[in-house]
C-alpha cells in the first residue's frame, strides 16, 4: 500500500510541477536575473512564456493535480477533526474547482458591471456551472453505471444484478441516499424558477444554500458512521503519527490551494482565447471543456471504486457531488458577484444561459426520475448518454455552420428541456407509488435526525 500512495501522491504532484516552473519563472526568476522592462515591472524569458495552448495544458494539468492532493488531505483531516468541520470541508472541496473557475467570471462580472466584459462574464459563469452540472450526470452517472454493468470482474459486483430482456441489466443503488436524492429534485425544481427573475439573486442564494445546509444538518443530526473505510492514498496517510498527519494535511491544503488560486484564471482566460481562435465562442469553450478538466478527479476516483468493486460507495459519491454543485456553485455565485460589485447585486444573464440552466434543470430532472427504485439500468443509462452527447454535438454542430436546420441552438436546448421533463414526467407518473415510498422514507430520515438532534439537546441540558 505504501508503494502505491506514494506513487499516487507524486503522479498528483508531477502534474502540478509544470505550472510552477511557468509561474515561479513569469514571477521569481525575472526578479532574480534583474529582466526589468522599460514601462517597470519584469518580464520571464522566452522559454518560460509558453504558448495560449501550453498555458491551457499546465494549468488544467495543475487543477487536476491539486484536486486529487485536496480531496485525499480532506478525507485523511476526518482522523483528527470533528465530523460537523470534516463534512464542511468536503463539501466545499467537491465544488472546488468548478468554484474557482465559476467565482472568478462572476468577480469580473461584478468588477465590470454594465460593460459588454461584464455581461459576457455573467454569461460565462453559468455556462461553466451548466456545463459542469450536465458533464457530471450526462457522463458520470451514465458513464460509471454502463462500467459497472460492463467491466471485467461485474458478475461479483453485488451492486450489479443480472435481469432478462434487451439492456435490463441494472446497477442497484444504497438506499440510504434517498435523503439526497429527495433533496436534489428539491433544488432542481426550484432552478426552473431561476432565469425567471432576470438572474442569480439573493432569494436563490438563500434557498439553496439553506436547502445544503439543512441536509448537512440532518446528515450531522442523524446515524452517520464516523469511522470512514477509507483506501488508497487517505488510509496510507491515517497511520502516520499524529503530528506528522497534521502537517501533511496542512501541506497539501497549502499547496493545492496555491496551484487552484493561481492556475484558475490563465486557465480560463487560456480557453476563451483558444476558443476565439477556431471561431468557437467562449462560453461554449468554458461550458465544455473547462468542467471536464475540474469533474477528471472526481470521475476517476470513482471508477477506481468501481473497479473495486465499491460500486454503490462510487455511484453515491456522484449523486452527492450532483447535490453539492446544484445548491452550493450557484448559492454562492451571486455572494462573489455582489462583492465585487460592491453592493448587493444580481448576477444577471441573457435568455441563451437562461435556456441552459432549463435545460440543465430537465436533464437533472429525469435523472432522478430514473433513480427513484434506487437502480438504473443500461437501457437508461444510454438514453441518459446519448440524450447529453446528442444536444452538445447538435449544438456544436449548430455554432460551426457545419449543419442548417431551421432552429437556433437557444431553441435545440428549450426543445431537449422538453424532451427531458416529459421523459421524467411519465417515470414519475409511472413509479408514483416507489418515489412515495422514497419520500416516506426521507421524511423519516429527517424526522429521525430531528429527535436524535432533540434528544441529544436535553441530555446536555441534563
Amino acid at each position: 500500500m505504501r508503494r502505491r500512495a506514494l506513487g499516487a501522491i507524486s503522479a498528483a504532484f508531477a502534474l502540478t510541477l509544470p505550472w510552477v516552473v511557468v509561474w515561479g519563472a513569469a514571477d521569481l526568476l525575472p526578479r532574480l536575473t534583474g529582466a526589468v522592462l522599460p514601462g517597470g515591472g519584469y518580464e520571464a524569458p522566452a522559454v518560460f512564456r509558453p504558448s495560449t495552448l501550453g498555458t491551457v495544458i499546465v494549468t488544467g494539468l495543475a487543477v487536476l493535480g491539486a484536486a486529487f492532493l485536496l480531496a485525499w488531505a480532506a478525507e485523511t483531516a476526518e482522523k483528527d477533526v470533528p465530523q460537523a468541520f470534516a463534512i464542511a470541508v468536503l463539501a466545499v472541496l467537491a465544488v472546488a474547482p468548478e468554484y474557482a473557475v465559476d467565482a472568478l467570471y462572476a468577480w469580473n462580472a461584478g468588477q465590470f458591471a454594465g460593460t459588454p466584459r461584464g455581461i459576457e462574464a455573467g454569461n460565462l459563469a453559468v455556462a461553466n456551472m451548466t456545463g459542469a452540472n450536465r458533464i457530471l450526470i450526462g457522463i458520470g452517472w451514465a458513464g460509471v453505471a454502463l462500467f459497472t454493468i460492463f467491466r471485467r470482474g461485474a458478475s461479483s459486483d453485488p451492486a450489479v444484478e443480472t435481469r432478462p430482456g434487451f439492456l435490463a441489466d441494472v446497477v442497484v443503488l444504497d438506499r440510504e441516499i434517498g435523503l439526497e436524492i429527495v433533496f436534489l429534485l428539491i433544488a432542481t425544481l426550484w432552478a426552473f424558477l431561476v432565469p425567471l427573475n432576470g438572474g442569480i439573486d439573493v432569494f436563490d442564494m438563500l434557498f439553496l444554500v439553506g436547502l445544503y445546509v439543512c441536509y448537512i444538518a440532518v446528515i450531522l443530526r442523524g446515524d452517520v458512521e464516523p469511522d470512514m473505510d477509507h483506501v488508497g492514498v487517505p488510509a496510507y496517510l491515517q497511520h502516520f503519527p499524529k503530528r506528522r498527519r497534521i502537517a501533511t494535511i496542512l501541506l497539501l491544503f497549502a499547496y493545492s490551494g496555491v496551484m487552484i488560486f493561481t492556475a484558475v484564471e490563465p486557465f480560463a482566460h487560456g480557453l476563451e482565447r483558444l476558443g476565439e481562435g477556431v471561431g468557437i465562442p467562449s462560453f461554449f469553450m468554458i461550458q465544455w471543456i473547462a468542467p471536464l478538466a475540474s469533474e477528471a478527479p472526481e470521475l476517476i476516483v470513482v471508477v477506481y471504486l468501481v473497479n473495486k468493486a465499491r460500486s454503490t460507495a462510487g455511484f453515491n459519491a456522484l449523486i452527492s457531488s450532483k447535490l453539492n454543485q446544484w445548491t452550493l456553485l450557484i448559492g454562492t455565485l451571486v455572494i462573489v458577484h455582489s462583492i465585487a460589485l460592491a453592493r448587493y447585486g444580481v448576477l444577471a444573464f441573457d435568455y441563451k444561459q437562461a435556456a441552459e440552466i432549463w435545460l440543465t434543470a430537465a436533464q437533472s430532472f429525469f435523472a432522478i426520475s430514473l433513480l427513484i427504485r434506487f437502480e438504473i439500468s443500461v437501457k437508461e443509462a444510454v438514453t441518459l448518454l446519448v440524450l447529453f452527447l446528442s444536444q452538445v454535438l447538435l449544438e456544436f454542430a449548430i455554432i460551426r455552420e457545419f449543419v442548417t436546420i431551421p432552429i437556433s441552438s437557444t431553441d435545440v436546448l428549450i426543445a431537449y428541456s422538453v424532451v427531458y421533463v416529459v421523459l421524467g414526467t411519465v417515470l414519475f407518473v409511472r413509479r408514483r407509488r416507489a418515489f412515495s415510498r422514497l419520500v416516506r422514507r426521507a421524511a423519516g430520515t429527517v424526522g429521525d435526525a430531528m429527535s436524535i438532534g432533540e434528544g441529544r439537546s436535553h441530555s446536555a441540558d441534563d
